[in-house]
């Protein structure tokens, strides 16, 4: 019994002499915890390949998705819009008029979907590990680059084959990448945040994902509003990035100007306030999923 007894008191101190870490949840409208995000970017690269990895696995075309979804839409648009209705493309030819706008707005698209229902996708661990809830999202923003990859290669063929020669506005293009991705991440923090606590957000996203391709200029032109309703147009985050991609790209005379300011303003503060309630919203997602 004195050995035991010795034991237990041995045990004792050696678990005092363990270090003890202990992780209580935040409250309020609290820093972002960006630094506990940097010493976790070894997890985030994981999760970015894992992401890749299951979008194409098991899929017959694999990558090529990624081409033929723009690619498709790009011929519907300018059947109806280019050969029926007729529309104007800034003296552009409207397929690679359109294919030029589609290409950023695909990233976007599929970025606010694949990452409003990444906390729900991630449910088991979300409940197991303890890790910053941040890097999710990010994960699924930043795996869309490889498909705006695959489909910028078959843009820029396009561009060769209509004989179009790109000038150094071109160095701007990763600006403007940037922007998108801020965009995309900005609204996806708010709808995977809201989609925890609300499941009814994933039916909502298909039908705001629609409305707002008409809503940005890829079918149609910015230059055929005036000022000063074409710089409020610009509210609208990707139609600086769009009208941005064709300056960069195309030529095109309307350059983003004030627009582009808009656009970027607007889309900063999205990702500010969706970063700030994501954090708030955190402390309930392991709750809630």
């Amino acid at each position: 019994m004195e050995q035991i007894a010795k034991l237990d008191t041995i045990a004792g101190q050696a678990v005092e002499q363990v270090p003890l870490l202990v992780l209580r949840p935040r409250k309020g409208w609290q820093q972002l915890g960006l630094n506990d995000l940097w010493q976790s970017r070894e997890l985030l690269y994981f999760l970015c390949w894992r992401d890749i990895k299951v979008r194409y696995k098991q899929t017959a075309l694999g990558v090529a998705w990624a081409i033929l979804q723009p690619l498709m839409t790009m011929v519907l648009f300018s059947l109806f819009f280019g050969r029926l209705a007729k529309m104007p493309s800034d003296g552009v030819p409207y397929p690679l008029f359109v294919f030029t706008a589609l290409v950023p707005w695909m990233f976007f698209a599929n970025g606010i979907t694949q990452s409003s229902g990444s906390l729900v996708e991630n449910a088991s661990l979300l409940k197991k590990v303890y890790f910053p809830r941040l890097a999710v999202p990010i994960a699924s923003i930043i795996a869309g680059v490889v498909d705006f990859c695959c489909s910028f290669v078959v843009l820029m063929a396009m561009v060769l084959y209509y004989g179009v020669v790109p000038s150094l506005a071109m160095l701007a293009l990763p600006l403007f990448l940037a922007l998108a991705c801020i965009s995309s991440l900005g609204v996806g923090l708010w709808l995977s945040a809201l989609n925890v606590q609300f499941r009814d957000v994933r039916y909502v996203i298909p039908f705001l994902t629609q409305l707002w391709l008409f809503a940005t200029p890829i079918a149609y032109p910015s230059s055929l509003l005036s000022e000063p309703l074409r710089t409020f147009y610009g509210l609208n985050p990707m139609v600086g990035v769009v009208e941005g991609f064709r300056w960069a790209l195309l030529g095109t005379e309307t350059s983003p100007g004030p627009m582009l300011l808009v656009s970027a303003s607007v889309s900063v503060v999205v990702l500010i306030t969706g970063a700030f309630y994501f954090r708030r919203m955190e402390v309930t997602f392991s709750d809630r999923v």
